[in-house]
């Protein structure tokens, strides 16, 4: 990956010249020589996923879901004149970053100030730190790098007068850059985790935080993916409508359609689009920033059946782009077979890895069906649940695929984009 990320990107293969270390031992999944190779040789080699340098188990990606996907939010996006800036601690992968601005996206949304240093070493433009920033360092760090690069927006949130502190000090060591600082309230709700609870709340600190030199209340956000349905998120993002009403009303915000107003996890950014598009600040449009992130590779179980897409599939449809492939080591007893992947490999904190297909020894593929079930992972070995004695044998291949993309990419480092007739052109690297 780059050093400056290119956000003329047209796909997942336009890429400046690459920081990453050079491809070796050190990378699982990928079985290569102590002097390695650069990204670009790799993917000139030609591989297949079957016969490269691979070893058991191996993450990969399909380039024709990610493109599919990446093009279907942003035209949703634009049909219901929101913007996007997708959530980057999904993946952490700068090449999808690109790719995901290449599409239109406002920028790119992060977590911790580690994940928005990451960002902006691959040249992000935009950054919404969708989180609380107390730590003097990364407070002086975001200051600095705005007045570094006067072309560099940022905004994070506060719902304390703590928060409010915080930035004071360490205005009073940086000063505020040229352009200002631009800060968000956070609205959370009773149980939920950050965020003012209260409108009277939201109001004390944004005057707090109006009243430091230099800064500006850019609007409000909040994260209604916490709760448990449609109805309860929908009465979340009216407070949060009506408590930006109120801050503007107070003379608190800039003018309306420089308001941001941000929400919109994975599962219900549908609602969050019937709640807070449109002409409701003052006769204007604020500027709706979704948070989404998910949905660049989807999944075959927590979002497969979440997503909004699935309730209004004439809005589009989205393709599960992960795939964990693994070799069957051991068929110790009747109805059991054992693979070779665990909790070290793939996610499991919102469901167990789904059996996809099978590859035969002779490279014959077949569906899974439900003759195979994953019922439990080891921190090495899953264990596979058989509906009759011969559904698998030792050395055969499975792909599965996964639960929550976000607690996937955590754990590979590369992970080959495969094309559909199994051939690696590209590599994604993650940063987290």
């Amino acid at each position: 990956m780059s050093g400056q990320l290119t956000t003329d990107t047209t796909g997942l293969m336009t890429r400046g010249a690459s920081i990453a270390p050079p491809l070796d031992w050190r990378v699982k999944g990928l079985w290569l020589p102590e002097l390695g190779m650069t990204d670009e040789e790799f993917v000139a080699g030609g591989y297949s996923l079957f016969d490269g340098p691979f070893c058991w188990p191996v993450l990969v990606a399909r380039r024709s879901a990610l493109e599919h996907n990446i093009a279907t939010m942003a035209r949703y996006c634009r049909r219901h004149d929101v913007a996007l800036a997708p959530h980057g601690k999904t993946s952490m992968a700068p090449s999808l970053f690109a790719a995901q601005l290449a599409a239109g996206a406002w920028g790119i949304t992060v977590a911790t100030a580690h994940q928005a240093r990451v960002a902006r070493r691959f040249g992000v433009p935009r950054i919404l730190l969708a989180n609380e920033v107390l730590d003097p360092t990364a407070l002086r760090w975001l200051l600095t790098e705005q007045r570094r690069d006067p072309e560099f927006q940022a905004l994070w949130y506060i719902d304390s007068l703590a928060g409010v502190e915080a930035l004071d000090a360490a205005l009073a060591v940086t000063g505020a850059p040229p352009s200002g600082v631009r800060v968000l309230v956070e609205l959370g709700f009773p149980g939920g985790r950050t965020g003012c609870r209260t409108t009277d709340q939201a109001l004390t600190v944004a005057q707090a935080a109006a009243a430091l030199p230099g800064v500006t209340v850019a609007g409000v956000a909040g994260y209604e993916g916490g709760l448990p349905t449609r109805g309860r998120a929908r009465e979340y993002l009216c407070r949060l409508r009506e408590t930006t009403r109120t801050l503007y009303t107070a003379g608190l915000l800039p003018p309306a359609e420089h308001v941001v107003v941000s929400a919109g996890g994975s599962t219900y950014f549908d609602v969050v689009v019937e709640t807070l598009a449109g002409r409701w600040l003052g006769g204007r449009r604020p500027l709706v920033l979704l948070r989404s992130g998910a949905y660049v590779t989807h999944d075959h179980g927590f979002y497969s059946t979440r997503t909004p897409f699935r309730r209004s599939p004439d809005e589009g449809v989205l393709r599960p782009a992960l795939e964990l492939w693994t070799q069957v080591l051991s068929v110790p007893e009747p109805g059991l077979a054992i693979a070779a992947m665990g909790r070290r490999d793939a996610p499991f904190d919102e469901g167990l890895p789904i059996p996809l297909r099978i590859r035969r020894r002779d490279g014959r593929q077949e569906p899974v069906g439900t003759a195979l079930r994953t019922t439990a992972l080891n921190d090495q070995h899953a264990y596979l649940a058989m509906s009759h004695p011969k559904v698998v044998s030792p050395g055969d291949l499975i792909c599965f695929g996964i639960s929550h993309p976000c607690t996937a990419f955590d754990k590979w480092r590369v992970i080959p984009v495969l094309d559909d007739a199994d051939r690696v052109v590209d590599l994604l690297h993650t940063y987290f």
